[in-house]
């Protein structure tokens, strides 16, 4: 008798650790998952170009060409390869590929070493480096630097300025 308790005890035992690792919450981060924070992300692949303005509330990766105005409520990047040539809106800008237009980016700009910008870059901060060019004039310190929010979002300076 002492056999089969000893046998039962082995498998209830292997019974309750299945079920503790069956029991990870459904909801746990995939490992691969690179944005948490709810942000939406929107990608122009290499291999579009997209001819117009495009406008986003989130995060907006561009590693294709635009032709136009690009406006994101959060965060704009620019790959190495990409190209821009209209004007950039956004609370954060980071450009690793070419703009041919005004970055205006109410918190901050970064211009990593494969950057190319021939236009103003208007922002709060700024990280430019080594190897990045600039052709236009950096104005910072502007406390009253707004960013244009997309078509029909609330509280933007578009949205005032039809407001008024």
């Amino acid at each position: 008798m002492s056999i089969f308790s000893s046998n039962s005890s082995s498998a209830s035992n292997a019974a309750k650790s299945a079920a503790k690792s069956a029991a990870k919450p459904a909801d746990a981060p995939h490992p691969n998952r690179r944005r948490t924070d709810g942000i939406p992300l929107s990608i122009v692949a290499p291999d579009m170009t997209i001819v117009g303005d495009l406008d986003t509330e989130g995060v907006v990766k561009i590693e294709g060409r635009v032709r136009g105005t690009v406006r994101a409520g959060a965060q704009v990047i620019i790959a190495q390869g990409a190209v821009i040539e209209g004007d950039l809106h956004a609370r954060e800008a980071v450009v690793a590929g070419e703009v041919h237009g005004a970055i205006h980016a109410s918190e901050r700009v970064e211009l990593q070493p494969t950057a190319a910008v021939s236009g103003d870059i208007t922002t709060r901060r700024i990280a430019v480096l080594e190897g990045a060019r600039v052709s236009g004039a950096v104005t910072m310190d502007v406390p009253a630097l707004a960013v244009e929010a997309p078509a029909g979002a609330p509280g933007g300076k578009r949205a005032a300025d039809e407001a008024a």
